[in-house]
Formats: structure tokens, C-alpha cells, sequence
């Protein structure tokens, strides 16, 4: 497929779908080559990284160093967020993971809700972000294209830089009916969703959804200290977002005054999104663990939580949806552990 990919006319027939495959994503940290290892091993086809700055490593490192230490699985931004870097700036790094890993890239683009949140900053308009996603495609090409009013082009001499047209797949995260019209609009060969499309697969050739949550064991439930720390995250997330949305809403949530006055006794009102975010879907903080406790059974509805039967029947219900991959978000202190009982969860 090339690197525009295309749009499908259609809604694909419910016979030709097939089960997704399985991906995970992972928090650009120390020991992310390792954990990526893992799940080559196990079978994942793609290992998708937050692009969080406030809250993560650079994940352009981070994949530059997963291609190197890997040796076929596929790699992706989860997802690259525009007004973090210059246009130029993520398509010189676009290319040279594409020289690590030729074939193995996939650079998907969104608003960067989180990303910005906690820079204090609203998430880029889709007017924007169709833009941005223009340009990079532009520059990849090996087209002139004006960004902030000069011409820019990749001009790397042979040795600098793979040669142009660059071939790596631009997705979008697409939700809602702008995040969708956005995707059509650029004919985006794939997009990222955080939920299970509802009304069929949009037409998209390629979607892949993010899923939170944990396999349970014989006999856990929300009360067991694994279950906590492992679906825990996703839920606080959801708190983190009622949060920044519309601030004292959050009182009507289980605990949710009193995580709101934990964060509010901690920093002064114009510093308070520097620590709401802290953890996001990867690790509880003690102010989430809180609020996490106070929910009992609610953590474990948002995502796939289940044992392993549910969690195999999901995905037959996803890839009558339309969805192609499903990407698994671990969380907690044995992120290998999640990984293996997923993926088995995956193959049953």
C-alpha cells in the first residue's frame, strides 16, 4: 500500500473482515527496547508510543531505538502531535526511523489532547492539524511547501537522508464527526480511534483502536491490588479528562472532590494541569489510587477488562466493526505480564 494510501467506497463486507491483529502502546521510557522485544516475541504486529513531552521521553528517540533493537515488528506514533515541532522537524525524524526500519514505520497525527492539556495549552484545531499533516506529507514527498510563510524542502544530500519520496503511511486519530471529516479529507490510509466504531468501519482500509484495561485471573476483581494497578490508570484517565473539561464536575465522580482537593492543596491554580496528567494511562499516582479505589467495580467497565474468554469475543465483535488492529495500552508495575496474558487472550 502506498503512502497516501486511499479511501475505501464502501463499508468492506462483514465476510471478507477478519479478526485484528494485536498491537500494544508503550510510554517512551528506559526500558521501552526491551518491552518492545517482548512483544515481538509475542507475537504483536505493532508497537505504538505516546508523544507526551511533559510526561514521557522523546519518542522519536525511542523509536529510533526500538528499529535498531528489533527486528521486524512494526513501529508507530501514538500519536505525533503538531505544534511540538516544526513540520521539518518530524519529517527529518520520520525518515530517519524509516532508514532504521524501512517498511516498518506508520506516523500517525492528532490534536494532542493530553500532550497539550498538560502544557497548559488546548489541543491543535483540526483546521490546523489537517495542515500540518499537508505539510509533512509535502516534505516527504520531496515537494516545496510553505510552512509559516517561507518555502521548505527536504534537501539532504544522498547519505543524509533516505532519498525522496519517503513511502511511510501518514495516519490520522480521528474522533468525532471533524476528526473523521478531517481523515477524509486528507484520504488518510488509516485511522487511530479510542473506541469500537459504532456505525461500521467508517470506510477506512486500515483502523486500529487503543484499548485499556487487564486479563483477569481466576477469582480477581476490583478489589484485587493487580486489578488496581492495572485497569486503575485507564479509569483515573477518564477523572483526569472530566477534570480538565469542566473542573468541578469531577465532585460527582466517587472520591472525586476529594482527588480534586488533593490537586488543588498540591499546586496553585495556574500550575494545576502540570500534575493532573501525571501517569496517564500507564501508572496510578497516589491522588488517582484514591480516586481509583473509591469507583470499586466502575474501573472495571471503560476498556477490556475480563477474563479470557470476553477479552477474545471483543475482538471478534471489533473486527465485525471494522477495525484491523487492536492496541493494547498495559499499565501498571509488570508491563510484561499484561503483555503475555494479552496476547494470549489475543490468540484464543
Amino acid at each position: 500500500m502506498g503512502s497516501r494510501g486511499r479511501v475505501v467506497p464502501f463499508p468492506v463486507p462483514r465476510l471478507m473482515r477478519t479478526r485484528p491483529r494485536y498491537s500494544c502502546a508503550l510510554a517512551p521510557a528506559a526500558g521501552v527496547v526491551d518491552t518492545a522485544r517482548l512483544a515481538e516475541q509475542l507475537g504483536y504486529r505493532r508497537v505504538w508510543l505516546f508523544d507526551s513531552p511533559a510526561l514521557h521521553g522523546d519518542v522519536w528517540v525511542a523509536l529510533a531505538r526500538i528499529a535498531s533493537g528489533t527486528d521486524r515488528i512494526g513501529l508507530a506514533t501514538g500519536v505525533a502531535v503538531p505544534g511540538l515541532r516544526h513540520p521539518m522537524v518530524t519529517a527529518s525524524a520520520i525518515g530517519s526511523v524509516h532508514e532504521l526500519a524501512p517498511g516498518r514505520l506508520v506516523a500517525a497525527v492528532g490534536t494532542g489532547y493530553t500532550a497539550r492539556h498538560a502544557l497548559g495549552h488546548q489541543p491543535v484545531s483540526w483546521a490546523d492539524t489537517v495542515r500540518y499533516i499537508r505539510q509533512v506529507r509535502a516534505l516527504l514527498d520531496g515537494e516545496v511547501v510553505e510552512v509559516d510563510g517561507r518555502p521548505c524542502q527536504m534537501t539532504h544530500l544522498p547519505g543524509f537522508a533516505p532519498a525522496r519520496p519517503i513511502d511511510v503511511p501518514l495516519w490520522v486519530a480521528a474522533s468525532g464527526p471533524k476528526g473523521f471529516a478531517a481523515a477524509r479529507e486528507l484520504a488518510a490510509p488509516g485511522v487511530v480511534m479510542t473506541s469500537v466504531p459504532v456505525d461500521g468501519d467508517h470506510g477506512w482500509e486500515r483502523c486500529a483502536v487503543l484499548r485499556f484495561g487487564t486479563v483477569l485471573r481466576p477469582g480477581e476483581d476490583h478489589t484485587t491490588p493487580h486489578v488496581i494497578e492495572a485497569a486503575g490508570p485507564g479509569y483515573a484517565s477518564i477523572v483526569h479528562a472530566v477534570w480538565q473539561k469542566a473542573g468541578i464536575a469531577v465532585d460527582a465522580m466517587p472520591g472525586g472532590k476529594a482527588w480534586r482537593t488533593s490537586l488543588e492543596a498540591e499546586r496553585p491554580e495556574r500550575e494545576r494541569h502540570l500534575v493532573a496528567h501525571q501517569g496517564h494511562i500507564s501508572r496510578l499516582t497516589e491522588r488517582d489510587r484514591g480516586v481509583v479505589t473509591a469507583a470499586g467495580p466502575a474501573i472495571l467497565e471503560p476498556g477490556w477488562t475480563g477474563d479470557a474468554a470476553s477479552i477474545a469475543a471483543r475482538f471478534d465483535e471489533a473486527g465485525a466493526a471494522g477495525v484491523t488492529e487492536v492496541v493494547y495500552v498495559p499499565a501498571g508495575r509488570d508491563i510484561p505480564g499484561e503483555l503475555r496474558a494479552f496476547a494470549q487472550a489475543a490468540r484464543s
